[in-house]
């Protein structure tokens, strides 16, 4: 790039600038928006497909699920390295070649000729898609300034909450109506606008002072151990759970990679990978340790919901994707509301209120029967979409108001590492809850499969084995519903002030 290292990008608005968004951090957040929608819906879209791709590559469950796994390994690996590459190169070239990697991913997915490519071709598209969200919320975050967070944050939001709900209803209408491979052949034309619109109005430019050299001791240590303990999670739904010696062989491995990094870290200091000193500031670790548990609760719940109404109720892709709507639109509608909150009274007012809307949300699924009513499920998933929308943004804004600027694209990927941890832990471990009840109520499940088994039994037989596989799923909430409960700990810790509006906004946090 043509700029020096020394370089500062100034922002549209400016930290200096009003309370309210100005037009060209809008249009700003937008074209990010166009960006991250792709990765975010790519999270979910693919699960609603998962037995025609098994059918069409005759290929059993604990094979074709690679096809998630993968993407959210690679997802997880190449997070932390986003930091870097943003204050290296700047965040528009990462933000321009993370599209380009995301979209070349998807033709080749679309193209995949056997389960082996498709699984490697998955891998090259989670490679952009991580990068994306990162790298567009230290975009936008440069540009906002610290008093602005809130609202800003809502804009980049909205898509992170709505994927996970759209993705499966354009998932399961082009698997039923088009084709498998249009789920991803549709990132195409959205890359193509992303890239256009980035091109046009992503600034260029650095962080003040430029980057350190690569951190090639953390970049061995750090991506290695979170795929490591990713991995061992996913495994633990099909190895016997998590007491099985192969999961805690790898969760093991993985847990000392990243122990050692933690340990580098703090000598390297700010030239590391990750600057683990970031959670000395009481803020950003509380704020992180509830971004996790948002993760199982929002990827947890994403797993059991859209599978209940199929397996419990037979119902196809597509009219799962659809029951699923009102959560999204509950989201939509908590999020510029939570997000002007958050500005002006701070995160610790509205998180706690997101967090017992989201408990009440999750009581109706936790005692489901058979034949519980969908109106009664649709108004708890929108319950649960308001809380949503009033605890994940809210809350990864928290976190980034009392750091120092140059400190803010490396605190955004650490956000996203714990995001993306949070979300593996929560499917894994409902996963495996699942399989158990599943199996303890219906032996002959086990023999198949489990969970796995079970969406693709014929109507008759499910009408009998309904009861039976909804208390499954009810036991299975109650421990979804515990998970999220236990976010008010670290919500209470939350500051319940706005941000500062003085001077002091972007002085470095505490540091031991």
């Amino acid at each position: 790039m043509a700029e020096s290292p020394s370089t500062k990008v100034a922002p549209p608005g400016g930290s200096g600038g009003g309370e309210r968004l100005d037009r060209q951090t809008i249009v700003l957040g937008l074209v990010i928006v166009a960006g991250t929608v792709m990765a975010i819906l790519d999270t979910t879209i693919v699960n609603v497909a998962l037995e025609t791709l098994g059918r069409d590559f005759r290929t059993d469950l604990s094979t074709i699920q690679w096809v998630i796994t993968g993407y959210l390994l690679a997802m997880g690996s190449v997070i932390p390295l986003t930091g870097w590459a943003v204050d290296r190169f700047g965040g528009r070239a990462v933000w321009l070649t993370s599209i380009t990697l995301f979209v070349a991913g998807s033709v080749l997915s679309g193209s995949a000729w056997n389960i082996g490519s498709l699984i490697v071709f998955r891998v090259l598209q989670g490679l952009g898609g991580g990068m994306l969200m990162p790298t567009g919320m230290a975009i936008l975050t440069m540009a906002a300034g610290p008093r602005r967070l809130g609202r800003i944050m809502s804009i980049v939001g909205v898509p992170m909450l709505l994927g996970p709900v759209l993705g499966p209803v354009l998932g399961g209408w082009l698997v039923e109506d088009v084709h498998w491979r249009w789920i991803f052949f549709v990132n195409v034309p959205v890359g193509m606008l992303a890239f256009a619109l980035a091109w046009w109005k992503v600034p260029r430019g650095r962080m003040e002072g430029g980057a350190s050299a690569l951190d090639l001791r953390g970049l061995l240590l750090l991506p290695p151990g979170f795929a490591l303990l990713i991995y061992g999670l996913s495994t633990a739904s099909s190895e016997g759970g998590f007491g099985n010696a192969t999961t805690i062989g790898w969760l093991a491995a993985g847990a000392a990679l990243v122990a050692l990094f933690a340990l580098h870290s703090l000598r390297r200091r700010e030239r590391a990978l990750i600057d683990v000193r970031l959670f000395t500031d009481r803020t950003f670790t509380t704020a992180s340790a509830a971004v996790f548990l948002v993760g199982i609760a929002l990827m947890g719940s994403m797993l059991l919901i859209p599978l209940f109404y199929q397996t419990v109720h037979g119902e196809g892709a597509f009219a799962a994707g659809l029951l699923l709507a009102p959560q999204g639109l509950g989201a939509a509608l908590a999020m510029p509301l939570a997000g002007v909150i958050t500005d002006r009274f701070g995160a610790g007012r509205i998180v706690p209120v997101g967090i017992v809307l989201l408990v009440l949300g999750t009581v109706p699924f936790a005692m489901v029967d058979a034949g519980t009513s969908y109106w009664l499920l649709g108004g708890a998933l929108l319950v649960r979409g308001i809380g949503l929308g009033c605890t994940m943004m809210p809350t990864m804004s928290a976190a980034l108001t009392t750091l120092r600027r140059e400190a803010v694209s490396r605190a955004s990927s650490s956000l996203n590492i714990i995001m993306q941890l949070g979300g593996s832990v929560g499917t894994a471990l409902l996963a495996v809850i699942l399989s158990r009840e599943i199996s303890d109520r219906l032996p002959q499940a086990a023999a198949g499969g489990g969970a796995g088994a079970v969406g693709s039994i014929p109507d008759r037989v499910r009408e009998q084995i309904a009861p039976k596989l909804a208390d499954a799923f009810g036991s299975t909430f109650w421990v979804a519903l515990a998970l999220t409960a236990v976010l008010i700990v670290p919500a209470l810790l939350l500051p319940r002030h706005g941000a500062r509006h003085d001077e002091d906004a972007d002085a470095p946090p505490p540091m031991a």
